[in-house]
């Protein structure tokens, strides 16, 4: 009798987790032929072919630092494309110059912040990252100089990173007598496993796109001209696939991640079965079948 009150203790205790995890793992996709027109801004350049956006955040007087302003112009782009009509389904983040992909947030400004205006500022920073992660379509970031700082931290935030053989990526906040504030405690750790994340944050050292390459922060190095194509032309051929089903694995395995390996299993299956109800998937199966090309519309 107690290992089945055990039991059912557990699986009610299973249950509420899998809740607490739940996102919707099948947004609703507007079609249409044309994309809406998106925001214009001061410091960030958007652009969108078909169905693949580059931001460039353009700032580069300032090695495209993260201040307010434009930690809010970020946060408005994307929370902007999550609403467009239609929906992208690859979106690259890069930073305008040769110099800096983001060389950190603003000191200047924050050098004059009380304890309230920092954890505004560090909820805006969080705000702008989760709203990358959660996006229902995949982010590269393009990283073609320092990445340090909320720099690297926004680049975390994306789904991988491609570097520039210039790129250099740190958390240097410990030499200003800070530590990171947009996630970087946490998703660098879990991107390239604490005895790493320790020894990037707790020296405050920034290291080489190679040495990122070597400790999987980053995917791929390549040189600075080719950097931008070779960000495109992975968005270009994720844009090819069904997005439904990229929404879907984006989700599962940013959930997963913090749930035990059970819950995480069954998040994928629960994922995996809504699939079915998709125009999509009966879509891909009929092109496998027939030996044609698949044409997805996010359905």
């Amino acid at each position: 009798m107690m290992r089945r009150a055990g039991a059912r203790a557990g699986l009610v205790g299973k249950q509420a987790h899998l809740r607490s995890l739940h996102l919707p793992l099948l947004p609703r996709v507007a079609i249409g032929s044309t994309p809406a027109p998106m925001q214009t801004f001061e410091s960030l350049l958007v652009e969108r072919s078909e169905h693949v956006v580059v931001l460039t955040i353009n700032r580069p007087e300032k090695l495209n630092s993260l201040n307010s302003a434009l930690i809010r112009e970020l946060t408005a782009a994307v929370r902007g494309l999550m609403e467009a009509a239609p929906l992208p389904r690859c979106a690259v983040l890069t930073g305008a110059g040769d110099k800096a992909f983001v060389a950190g947030a603003d000191i200047a400004e924050m050098s004059t912040m009380s304890v309230a205006q920092a954890k505004t500022f560090a909820d805006a920073g969080h705000a702008l990252c989760a709203a990358i992660e959660q996006a229902p379509f995949p982010f590269i970031a393009a990283v073609n100089g320092f990445a340090l700082g909320g720099g690297c931290e926004l680049a975390l935030s994306c789904d991988f990173i491609y570097a520039s053989e210039r790129a250099k990526f740190g958390q240097p906040e410990v030499n200003l007598g800070l530590m990171p504030g947009f996630g970087g405690t946490q998703r660098l750790l879990r991107r390239v496993g604490p005895g790493l994340a320790r020894e990037l944050v707790y020296t405050g050292e920034a290291i080489s796109a190679d040495r990122a390459l070597s400790i999987g922060l980053v995917n791929e190095v390549v040189s600075k001209e080719a950097l931008l194509e070779r960000a495109r032309e992975t968005a270009s051929k994720i844009a090819t696939r069904a997005p439904l089903a990229i929404a879907a694995c984006k989700r599962v395995m940013l959930r997963g991640s913090d749930a035990d390996l059970a819950a995480a299993n069954e998040l994928e299956a629960t994922a995996f079965s809504g699939l079915f109800g998709s125009v999509d998937q009966r879509e891909g199966t009929r092109a496998f079948l027939e030996k044609t090309k698949p044409s997805f519309t996010g359905r």
